[in-house]
């Protein structure tokens, strides 16, 4: 199957979007930053990432415009909740930057399956 890249900061998130993506036949590895996740990108191709657009040290928006730039062939599925202080939705904006699906957050697992089988397969 595919190799996942999952950034963000929610460590609850990850795990469930690991354990989701791993009983497809996925290899996901998940960080808690934009940095972070561009140096795992660097080191070794993953297929897909799955960015959360509120992080801590960068706007997600930031590293779909990163990723775009320097690893164009990475499927990009943005995620979000809206923002903490003003709820705004990010995934339209995501949308138009690049990220190839978007899902709002809560997500039912086969809603993440069927993002990345399309991400995937676009």
């Amino acid at each position: 199957m595919s190799r996942i890249l999952v950034i963000d900061d929610d460590k609850h998130v990850c795990l469930s979007i690991r354990a989701v993506l791993e009983g497809q036949g996925h290899e996901v590895e998940a960080v808690n930053g934009v940095d972070a996740g561009v140096a795992l990108q660097q080191q070794g191709a993953f297929d897909a990432a799955i960015i959360d657009l509120v992080l801590p040290d960068k706007d997600g928006l930031e590293a779909i415009r990163e990723f775009r730039k320097s690893f164009p062939e990475t499927r990009i599925i943005a995620i979000s909740g809206g923002g903490t202080i003003v709820k705004k939705n990010y995934l339209p904006a995501a949308k138009a930057m690049g990220a190839d699906q978007t899902l709002e957050k809560p997500f039912e697992g086969e809603q993440l399956v069927l993002a990345v089988a399309k991400a995937i397969n676009s």
